[in-house]
């Protein structure tokens, strides 16, 4: 003989709430803990010169020119190449900060007719504290 219970089956189920509480706050962590980083997407071969070590300035505005003369104004890419084009895309990237000062990444086989556009751009503009990166000469 089969005895029933007459009491309510309640279905299992998983409760998400806390689950999401954890995820949600482990989110929160890496995001405040990573470390960001400026590295260039581009690879440049930088000029080569005497090894000097300078603080990075703080708020600079990084111009870089790859090898075949394409200019990448902060993290955008131009697509035109003229002296207009570059000496409108600096002002629109620096807005009215001329003081600003302005690091100029050329790769070393970049044509020397593209670092002098873009340093003709800046002197338009007023850019006057204009640093060019290099590279350190290879230790011997």
């Amino acid at each position: 003989m089969r005895i029933r219970d007459e009491r309510a089956y309640d279905e299992p189920e998983i409760n998400l709430i806390p689950l999401i509480d954890v995820v949600l706050v482990l989110i929160i962590f890496f995001v405040i803990t990573t470390t960001f980083e400026a590295r260039s997407t581009l690879q440049l071969q930088l000029p080569v010169a005497s090894d000097h070590d300078a603080p990075p300035p703080a708020n600079v505005l990084n111009i870089l020119i790859n090898a075949d003369g394409r200019y990448f104004i902060g993290s955008q890419e131009l697509l035109r190449s003229d002296a207009g084009t570059v000496k409108q895309a600096i002002a629109a990237a620096a807005g009215d900060d001329r003081e600003q000062p302005v690091l100029l990444r050329a790769d070393a086989n970049t044509p020397y007719q593209a670092v002098i556009t873009a340093q003709d751009a800046l002197a338009q503009l007023g850019f006057r504290r204009i640093t060019i990166a290099t590279a350190p000469e290879p230790k011997q």
